[in-house]
């Protein structure tokens, strides 16, 4: 009778021991996913900072031609106002 339970008792060491080492793998398992994750999201917002950065400067070149055409508008509106008063 002694015998047995000091056998039952092995037996759930051993499976206890096999549970913690399955628990264990499970949790390495996902914390390597998490890494991976976060890896991933690190390259993802870096990707759009610099997609980010690229539409800035776009938009300020855009600006800068606005700029230009709208000076170059006002400059011939001035000279047609000129032309204008020469002409009466």
């Amino acid at each position: 009778m002694n015998n047995n339970k000091s056998e039952l008792n092995g037996t759930s060491d051993t499976t206890d021991i096999q549970v913690a080492k399955l628990a264990f793998i499970g949790a390495s398992i996902t914390t390597i996913g998490d890494s991976i994750t976060a890896i991933a999201v690190g390259l993802a917002l870096e990707a759009l900072v610099k997609s980010s950065n690229k539409s800035s400067q776009s938009q300020n070149k855009h600006l800068k031609q606005l700029e230009t055409s709208q000076k170059q508008l006002d400059h011939l509106l001035t000279e047609l106002k000129q032309f204008k008063k020469n002409i009466k």
